[in-house]
């Protein structure tokens, strides 16, 4: 055993010397061949041999020794690497497992909430900062997870972080950086960051704001997207401070804004009317095209459904551009000018693809956006200026195609001259495109397609040729033209030369009375032409008695005090039109947009009481009380079955509003179902069993196989 022992001995110490004899006869190895490849380069191009010997001398001084220090530091460096890499794996594990113990509790974040409130202990503070950014990444892939000491493991955890810091979190910093408790200016945090105090606690604006910007990209709920905005909007101050999240936060407020359901579009827009208003001219542009852009984006179709939703945009984006009007005007002027630009190119092209640009939802709601600011903004200088070139636009639009298939799009064009001559107190004349309908061989013939559908011509711009020759579309038409036009008439019914301006609609309007075989248009026109006669009538007679010329100041207030009162003919017979009109709209116009009455009317006030600001907190508590976490998308979705009965619902509720049963006439032709014998079978072979309804079927399949 001791001569086996002696023996394997021997052979691990020739096997050492052969792996150092190896060793150290690579680099003699490669030395050699080196200096024999310098002496060969010498001999072929003594010319380089000697550029090198200038240059590079150290290239030339090669000796087998300086190899053999190398490459022994080298391996000595090599190990040592090694080994440090084993030491920081195994520190980098420590640290995990100390970071796994490490768990946030509700006892933690209550102890820092104490200690921050009572002695302002700023490393609380910065635990509380953590703990927040830790909840607010929790979930997403690709993290430093082992680089933080802290983990949320609960959903009651992260809840507890979240209503702590968004409810607390503003006051706190305001405290730190000495800004009043509520409000303040763009110039208070522009003086605060060249302070050595915001150099060293600035840092904790920034994470507040970033990790909210990040969890509110994550949350799909619109109540906790509403409840964290809403507390958002008491620091948006600081983002002055923080351009780069600035751009950020307007972009995804506008997305909110646009896309949100509930009460999201209202705080949205909230957010952003007092970023404006904090901030001034440092976001006012942004969010001027943005908020026009995602406007346009959100109303290229319309139907019965979204008009009402349109409309509720539109009336935001009127009233952020209140917030700074000459700014506003600026970008007013430019997108008045595309407009124009378009239909210039349509008048000039007269092709179908330059005329579809004109004629589609999203050029007429960008008209009516228009229409809104200025008649919202008529009494001031700069906006009325706007009136002029709007209403020669929409003027041309209303004549760029003169069929009775675009007659809702020239009524709607109507209708928006109407709203600016009443904002801005100028005569546009108007009657003529009214008339000009009633003129059309398409109101004058006889219906050759029925009765048809009742049709919302709020809702479309064109009308298909079938419904052209319908009863349902003649009378719509007719009813329009005659609001209208006594809308048109009625504004100037108080005005001295009343009885000129009346007297060609009359004519005409008495010439489509004989021509007209149908008697309730008849019955319609006469009346307005009785209101019309009567208000001329009075105007004349008042009229008689003034004694000054029509260029005088004074023709101005005539009938001042009968127009204020609405007291003539026309005035009370448009008021019972407009009731007319707004029992056929809410009839023809049911939205399932939740958006309440005073959700498009916005105070002046920024301001809420602390009774708003304790139920918005319970709400947000209860809100926050579920099991969400950032990344848990399948606690988020709803099951397929309650996703398939909504489309549904919806799709009933669309087809309600299409249909509407209230305009649709009468007549012997269209028996109802419930009258005709084959709904009695029908119903009967409902009540049958199911073995009846069986036979039945097979019977009808073998008469179909026999013929």
């Amino acid at each position: 055993m001791g001569a086996e022992n002696n023996a394997e001995a021997n052979l691990d110490g020739e096997n050492s010397v052969r792996r150092r004899s190896r060793k150290k006869s690579t680099p003699e190895s490669g030395a050699r061949e080196h200096k024999e490849q310098l002496q060969k380069l010498s001999e072929k191009d003594p010319e380089f041999f000697e550029f090198l010997k200038e240059h590079d001398q150290e290239l030339l001084q090669f000796s087998d020794d300086d190899l053999d220090e190398e490459d022994v530091g080298s391996d000595i460096e090599d190990e040592e690497l090694q080994l440090d890499e084993e030491a920081s794996e195994d520190e980098i594990q420590e640290k995990e497992e100390k970071s796994s113990k490490e768990v946030i509790t509700t006892s933690m974040v209550d102890l820092w909430c104490k200690s921050i409130q009572e002695n302002g202990s700023l490393s609380a503070l910065r635990s509380l900062m953590r703990a927040f950014r830790t909840a607010c990444h929790y979930g997403d892939d690709g993290g430093n997870e082992s680089m933080t000491k802290l983990s949320v493991m609960s959903s009651t955890v992260f809840n507890k972080i979240m209503l702590t810091v968004l409810t607390e979190m503003d006051g706190i910093l305001r405290k730190l950086f000495k800004l009043p408790a509520s409000g303040g200016k763009k110039e208070d945090i522009t003086d605060l960051m060249t302070t050595k105090h915001w150099n060293s606690y600035g840092h904790l604006v920034k994470s507040y704001l970033g990790n909210a910007l990040h969890v509110l990209n994550q949350m799909t709920d619109t109540e906790m997207i509403s409840f964290t905005l809403r507390r958002l909007k008491y620091s948006l101050l600081f983002l002055a401070a923080v351009p780069s999240l600035l751009r950020k936060y307007i972009k995804v407020v506008l997305h909110f804004w646009g896309t949100g359901g509930g009460a999201l579009p209202v705080v949205s827009f909230l957010f952003m009317r007092d970023l404006c208003i904090r901030l001034g001219s440092g976001c006012i542009d942004e969010c001027f095209k943005g908020i026009y852009k995602a406007y346009v984006l959100n109303c290229h179709f319309v139907n019965a459904v979204k008009l009402k939703h349109i409309r509720f945009l539109g009336n935001c984006v009127i009233e952020l551009l209140g917030v700074d009007l000459p700014n506003a005007y600026q970008h007013a002027f430019i997108y008045i000018r595309q407009l124009a630009m378009i239909l210039r190119d349509a008048l000039n092209a007269k092709t179908k693809e330059a005329f579809r640009k004109v004629y589609e939802w999203k050029f007429i709601n960008c008209l009516e956006l228009w229409t809104g600011a200025i008649c919202a903004y008529s009494s001031e200088s700069d906006f009325k200026q706007l009136a002029y070139p709007l209403t020669q636009i929409i003027s041309g639009v209303a004549r760029l195609v003169p069929t009775a298939r675009y007659f809702p799009l020239r009524l709607r064009c109507v209708r928006m001259l109407n709203q600016i001559a009443a904002s801005t107190h100028s005569f546009i004349p108007v009657s003529m495109l009214l008339l000009d309908m009633l003129e059309m061989k398409e109101l004058n013939r006889p219906p050759s397609g029925g009765v048809g559908k009742a049709v919302d011509l709020r809702s479309v711009l064109k009308v298909s040729k079938l419904t052209l020759k319908t009863r349902a579309f003649q009378e719509a038409c007719v009813i329009s033209v005659v609001e209208e036009l006594a809308e048109h008439l009625a504004q100037w019914s108080y005005s001295v030369p009343f009885m000129e301006l009346s007297f060609i609609p009359l004519v005409r309007l008495r010439s489509f009375c004989k021509l007209t075989k149908v008697e309730r248009f008849r019955k319609e026109m006469r009346q307005l032409i009785r209101q019309i006669e009567a208000s001329a009538n009075y105007v004349n007679g008042k009229r008689m008695s003034i004694s000054f010329l029509p260029n005088d100041p004074a023709a101005a207030s005539f009938l001042e005090d009968e127009k204020k009162s609405a007291s003539s003919a026309l005035s009370k017979y448009v008021l019972t039109l407009r009731q007319r009109a707004e029992q056929k709209n809410n009839s023809l116009m049911e939205s399932s947009v939740i958006v309440g009455e005073e959700s498009s009317k916005f105070g002046n006030e920024i301001s809420e009481s602390d009774e708003e600001d304790a139920r918005k907190n319970e709400k947000g508590a209860a809100v926050f009380s579920s099991s969400w976490l950032p990344g848990n998308e399948s606690k988020i979705k709803q099951p397929e079955e309650t996703k398939k009965k909504r489309k549904k619902q919806q799709k009933e509720k669309a087809i309600d509003d299409d249909v509407v049963e209230d305009l649709v006439l009468s007549s012997d032709d269209d028996m109802p179902s419930s009258h005709s014998p084959s709904a009695g079978k029908n119903d009967d072979a409902d009540h049958l069993p199911s073995k009846g309804k069986r036979k039945q079927k097979k019977h009808k399949t073998k008469r179909l196989k026999k013929n």
